[in-house]
Order: structure tokens, then sequence, then C-alpha cells
């Protein structure tokens, strides 16, 4: 399946080029207007290629079907097109490193930015892979862009091949993941697969059914605004309770930096205003929902206790669900997961399942109804400037995506 490499090369650079990325404080769906020219340009692609029921949604979604061949289950394929907003995303430069050396990789725009094998195991293993990276100042935007052009790959070589068995194939690419709303409330509905498979995750081999379960958490801190030559006795200054609040939470046992493996965490995740008034926002991840609610609880304790220190300020916490573990409802039925691993045996890969230490669409659309892991793309040190991913990688995905079609036209 190697002469899938140029083509899925060819749309991730296309993709990755193309601004998308998303903005929390937005109200709008998709959050940012830049969304809809990417979602534009696929609706436009896979009406060349054949798919049919080809819509773009009011909510930002757009929805196709590849009719079946054979009977069998209707499976829904999703990528999300938005980057993330932790790192700069605009002007993206996509660049390629044919026949990658095993050396430490430079960038043209970030002279002082280097990206080696040492520091990043996985990709010592891809010496003579083509290494796709952005040029330095920006994210790469493989997330999700890569698994965009894993299933635009996929759906474009079944519509070619109609001589492949294949069921009826729902394919899905939202918008708004990033900042956790890429499942509209009608998706279930629209989407009417009976399980789905988002293309959202990293190295070679995974498998993913158990995410965070997360809450986001928004404090807000009105002071005492005064002149500071008359403050004496009068002024509350918003920001030294805000600064008290940060102080107050356990930094050294509960933040990502501190964190992994099935350890959840506080972070805190902007911090704005002046003296007269602070809001700080916070997410909130833990695997189980005890732990997350033992969190928020916590984040609630600690600004009573800084309000009760100052009663002239005025402190509000509130915490809002975001998504749950899709584990809950995955262990009840394993069909989907246990699908994805013969997929992988078909195709010489070891499937891997370890926890999701972030979340997917997945996540939100298991919780509505239609069981969904997550499964691999190859990208890598995603959401900043050393973002790259393998061409190999991604053609491997690929070739996961037509195995799942294969076996699912298989009794088990």
């Amino acid at each position: 399946m190697s002469h899938f490499t140029d083509e899925l090369t060819n749309r991730l650079t296309r993709y990755a080029a193309i601004d998308s990325q998303s903005e929390e404080d937005s109200p709008s769906s998709p959050s940012t207007a830049i969304q809809w020219d990417l979602l534009r340009l696929l609706k436009t692609e896979l009406e060349e290629i054949g798919a049919t029921d080809v819509q773009l949604t009011d909510y930002g979604t757009v929805l196709a079907t590849l009719p079946g061949t054979t009977p069998g289950p209707v499976i829904g394929f999703l990528a999300h097109v938005d980057t993330a907003p932790q790192f700069n995303a605009t002007g993206v430069k996509p660049r390629v490193i044919k026949g990658y050396n095993g050396g430490t990789i430079t960038f043209p725009d970030a002279p002082d930015l280097s990206l080696s094998p040492e520091e990043f195991p996985y990709l010592a293993t891809k010496q003579g892979h083509d290494i796709i990276t952005a040029s330095g100042t920006t994210l790469l935007g493989a997330d999700d862009k890569a698994g965009v052009a894993i299933i635009m790959t996929a759906a474009r070589h079944l519509l070619e091949n109609p001589g492949i068995a294949r069921p009826t194939i729902r394919v899905a690419f939202t918008p708004d993941e990033e900042i956790g709303r890429g499942v509209n409330s009608r998706l279930p509905k629209d989407l009417a697969a009976d399980f789905a498979y988002t293309f959202d995750g990293g190295a070679v081999g995974e498998v993913e059914y158990e995410s965070f379960s997360a809450d986001g958490a928004v404090v807000k801190i009105t002071g005492v605004s005064i002149h500071p030559g008359l403050a004496k006795g009068k002024m509350v200054n918003a920001i030294h309770l805000a600064s008290k609040i940060i102080a107050t939470l356990p930094q050294a046992t509960m933040t990502p930096e501190v964190t992994d493996d099935r350890e959840g965490f506080i972070h805190a995740t902007e911090m704005t205003g002046d003296a007269a008034e602070m809001t700080i926002k916070f997410i909130l991840r833990d695997f189980e929902r005890d732990g997350l609610a033992a969190k928020g609880a916590l984040v609630e304790q600690v600004c009573a206790a800084v309000q009760a220190s100052e009663p002239r300020a005025r402190i509000t916490c509130t915490i809002r669900p975001q998504y749950r573990n899709m584990r809950y409802w995955l262990e009840t039925d394993m069909t989907p997961v246990d699908l994805a691993r013969r997929a992988c045996a078909r195709i010489g890969v070891s499937p891997v399942s370890v926890p999701i230490r972030g979340g997917t669409d997945g996540s939100r659309l298991t919780e509505m109804g239609i069981p969904t892991p997550n499964l691999f793309t190859g990208m890598q040190n995603i959401h900043g400037p050393l973002e790259w991913i393998s061409a190999q990688d991604m053609a491997v995905a690929t070739e996961l995506c037509l195995a799942l079609v294969q076996e699912a036209t298989v009794a088990p």
C-alpha cells in the first residue's frame, strides 16, 4: 500500500496550509469562520471522488456516504478540521523531509529549534521515512488533518475499487474538536452509524477506548477598584486574589507537568484581567468520575477559602461538563474495539490500547450513543512547533481503515 504515501503527503500539506484554528471564546459554530474554508473544500472533494449524500450542515460538519456493496454494520469514520488554539497556527508552511536520515531536524524559520531522535525516541524508529513538519513558527496541524487525509485517501480508493466488499460507510469531518465542541447534538442522528472510529491518535498500533473525563472551570474575581494613591484600607486587588488561588492549588502533585499515566490534573489555561477584575480558566481531567468531581470540589474549596479571607471581594466558580471517559460505555460492548484489533492483525500491526490523556470527538459520540474508539494516524508532538508525522505511518493508518472495512464484512 506504499502507493498511498504520495497522496497522503499531498493531502496533508494542502490541508495543513489552510488556516483553521478554533477559538474557545467564540459563540458561533464553527467557532471561527476560517474553518468553513477547509470544510467547503472537503465537501467538494468528496463530491468529486463520487461519494453520495454529501452535505455541509449548518453546524459545520461535512457528511457523506460511501454506499455499501455487501451487508454489514454502518461504520462511521471521523476526523476534525480545526487546529489547536494553544499555539500559533496561522500561515502554516508544511515541509517534507524525504528519506529521513535519522539525525536532528532543524527548522528554517526558527534556527534555534530542533527535533532530535535522542529527545523523541519514536522519531529514531522512522529512518528512511518521509517526515512532515511545519517551518518552526507554527504547529503543523496533523492533529487532525492527518486523520482527514487518511479518511479521504481511503474513501477515494474504495470508491475507485467497487470490487472491494464493504458495508455502508459514513464519513464526517467536524469543527471545533480542540475546544470540546466538535459533536453537535444533531450529529449522532445525522451520522446514522452503528459504531464509528475517530482517526485522531498517535503512534502506529494505538487502538484507544479509554479517555479522560473532562470539565472546565471559570473563576471570576471582582475586587474593589480605587485610585492607588487613595487605596489604603479600601482597595482589594483582584490580581492578588487570583494569584493566591493559583498558589493554593496543588502545583507539585496535580498539574499536567507533574502527572502521567492514569493521574488526572487541574490545569490553569488562562488568566486575564486587571486589578479590578480577573478571570482564571481551568481544565479538570481525570479518568474516573469520582476523581473528576473531587478536582472540581477542590477548586471550589480554594475559591471559598480565598473569598473568606477577603469578604469585600466577590469570587465565583462555575464548572461545566465537557466530555466523559468513553470506556464507561465501550466496556459494555467491545465490538468496535475487537474489530479494530482484528483489522490491525490483518495488516500485521500489533494493537496497543493505552488511556488517552485527552479526549476526542469519540468521547462525546460514545456518550451520546455511537460507540467510537480512537485509532492511530502517526501524529507526534502535537499542539506545538515540534509537531511531525511520518507519511509512511499515515499509509499504515490508511491500510487499517481499509482493513476495518474488510473485517466488517466477515462474520465473527
